[in-house]
């Protein structure tokens, strides 16, 4: 018995470690809802999900695979000829016969290496394509979303979703799967050629095999918990950095510069700390799968030396030296699969990590979609009504409560009212930013929700308070990226008195508009929304406090700019200032969500309502400013 010693010991520690590992597993597993361990989508799901992206490119996986079978021949009949050369040098030999066995061996590695280079080229061109268009899909998708839903997501962890997690997925297509699988054939090759040289041998290497299964699933359960936090903890930085930057000037202002290094170090602090779980989690996988490795390889010189000194048949089979040097090759082709595995696995982990992020977002049902018999409008008349509409953002607090009313087709409506009264809630219910949960809103006598929402939505304006530019030149933001020529844009910006500012520029309309616009006043963003809108000619146009916060010199453009544009189409108006709106064909005073005067500005003001108490109390006002 003392001399399977050896044997014994490696087998001690390894049941001892696999032992520890068994505890630790069961004890978290008992606790897995408190620690994190939720599985909201199963691999297999995530899986399939995924290989959908990749049918279209059957072909090039063909490829791949027929390639792949050619160059897992190296590892499978290298050890054979290795073995072979081992056998003629042990006994006589002539140079001939090594020498065509040593060009044979550097044939097969050539051929290896150029079909492992073929490979890798398709497999990154592959992946990079479908993973270009699963960031296609998802960018897609969050277009679809309503503006409720949108408000609900930070900006952070949808540019996070597009970017990092496409890319990390774009490694599970362009390596890991097929590495996978042909990992899976190389052990599977080694496998069936160790029976075939030394069975007795080989049933020694698959003792450790049960092992090597134990660690990947306990530890496999880590991994997964350790990546989700890294994704989240990931996500929050995002979407921090994404706040705090846009918003940085009130940081300034308020001298919160210290506060904000403060908030952020806890995020970094916390994803530093999951990162770190991450390593410690594949420090210990990584050694153990070697351990196994290691121990493999001593208990084949174990038996292999004692097999051979001592002469002694191990079930019917004596061990040779040329069985040892192939098993010793076998072991390392049979292991390095596995520690490939192990070395990757954290990339499944951190791909399915990523997919399951992206998929919840892709899960999402928009609020508002089309409905299936949706019509196309190809022509609109101007002509709006709302019958009966309750609405509200959140259930049970009504925003709008049975609100109806008529716009006549090129009239020019107004909506007046005190802060929260619902007035540019009316404009996004028109445009079906939001849907209604009683009542209806038709458009030229259909109702919106039977018509294609691009549809709808092309053929209205908006021209809203705080204007967004693009990155780009005053020509995108004002065409958006739309096929128009310089005449048409400079005629759209002549007729808003936009032409005045732009002609001042060094470079006009190719003059940079840099992030948001921030180079321009709001008068001269204001302006350019009012060219973007007539250019693509809208049969309605919505104006959403376009005049706050406007100094008076721009305002009288501006001014002078909706007086032009009221002989467009129809205009919907949303102001404070009563003076912009004189000469609206209606005006619609609301209050709580309900209109309590309709009329125009003669009529309001001889029925000293609602109305005629605010032109009073803003003419009082503006005589004060000007000290009369």
């Amino acid at each position: 018995m003392k001399e399977y010693l050896p044997l014994l010991i490696v087998g001690a520690i390894i049941g001892t470690i696999s032992t520890i590992l068994i505890i630790a597993y069961a004890a978290i597993k008992d606790k897995k809802e408190s620690m994190g361990f939720e599985r909201n989508i199963k691999d297999v799901e995530l899986l399939k999900r995924l290989l959908r992206y990749a049918k279209p490119y059957w072909k090039s996986f063909i490829l791949v695979a027929v390639v792949m079978i050619v160059s897992i021949s190296y590892s499978i009949v290298s050890p054979l000829l290795v073995a072979n050369i081992e056998g003629i040098v042990k006994s006589g030999f002539e140079l001939a016969d090594v020498f065509w066995r040593v060009g044979l061996y550097a044939g097969i590695l050539v051929v290896s290496l150029v079909c492992t280079y073929i490979q890798s080229v398709v497999l990154q061109k592959t992946g990079q394509k479908i993973v270009s268009q699963l960031r296609e899909d998802t960018f897609k998708h969050i277009e679809s979303l309503s503006h409720g839903q949108l408000s609900q997501i930070p900006i952070g962890k949808l540019v996070t979703r597009v970017t990092y997690d496409t890319n990390a997925i774009s490694m599970m297509f362009t390596n890991l799967l097929v590495n996978l699988v042909q990992n899976c054939f190389v052990i599977l090759g080694v496998l069936i050629a160790m029976l075939c040289v030394n069975y007795m041998l080989t049933l020694m290497v698959l003792c450790f095999v049960p092992f090597i299964v134990l660690f990947t699933v306990i530890f496999r359960k880590f991994s997964r918990k350790a990546y989700r936090k890294i994704k989240n903890c990931t996500t929050d930085i995002n979407t921090y950095l994404s706040e705090n930057l846009s918003g940085m000037k009130i940081t300034q202002i308020f001298n919160r510069e210290q506060r904000k290094i403060e908030e952020f170090s806890e995020k970094n602090e916390k994803l530093y700390k999951a990162q770190r779980s991450q390593l410690l989690v594949f420090s210990i996988f990584r050694p153990l799968v070697y351990l196994l490795n290691i121990s493999s390889v001593l208990c084949l010189f174990f038996l292999g030396c004692k097999g051979y000194l001592d002469n002694i048949e191990f079930l019917g089979q004596i061990v040779s030296s040329e069985v040892i040097v192939a098993f010793y090759m076998f072991i390392s082709r049979f292991f390095n699969p596995i520690q490939s595995l192990a070395e990757q696995f954290h990339r499944l982990q951190s791909a399915f990590a990523s997919a399951e992020k992206i998929f919840t977002i892709l899960d999402i049902e928009p609020d508002v979609a089309d409905e299936a018999d949706a019509i196309e409008l190809e022509e609109v008349k101007g002509d709006i009504e709302f019958k009966n509409v309750w609405f509200a953002y959140n259930e049970g607090e009504w925003i709008l409560k049975d609100v109806s009313f008529c716009v006549k087709a090129n009239d020019t409506v107004a909506f007046v009212g005190s802060t929260g009264s619902g007035k540019t809630t009316i404009l996004s219910l028109l445009c079906r930013n939001y849907d209604i949960q009683q009542g209806e809103i038709l458009l030229d006598g259909i109702n919106i929700r039977h018509i294609k929402i691009d549809c709808l939505r092309r053929h209205f304006g908006q021209m809203l308070q705080d204007v967004f530019l693009f990155s780009g030149t005053i020509r995108s933001n004002i065409t958006l990226r739309d096929e128009f020529d310089d005449d048409k844009i400079l005629e759209a910006c002549k007729y808003v008195n936009a032409d005045k500012f732009i002609g001042q520029l060094t470079n006009g309309l190719d003059e940079e508009v840099r992030e948001r616009g921030n180079n321009f006043s709001a008068g001269q963003r204001q302006l350019l929304s009012f060219a973007r809108t007539v250019i693509h000619r809208p049969e309605i146009m919505i104006l959403d406090e376009a005049t706050a916060n406007i100094d008076t010199e721009t305002e009288i453009l501006i001014q002078d700019s909706l007086h032009k544009m009221m002989n467009v189409g129809t205009m919907l108006i949303v102001a404070h200032r009563l003076s912009t709106i004189q000469h609206a064909d209606k005006i619609l005073v609301l209050s709580n969500g309900q209109i309590i005067e309709q009329g125009n500005h003669h009529e309001l003001l001889t029925n000293k309502g609602r109305y005629y108490e605010l032109y009073n109390l803003q003419y009082s006002k503006e005589q004060m400013k000007t000290g009369n």
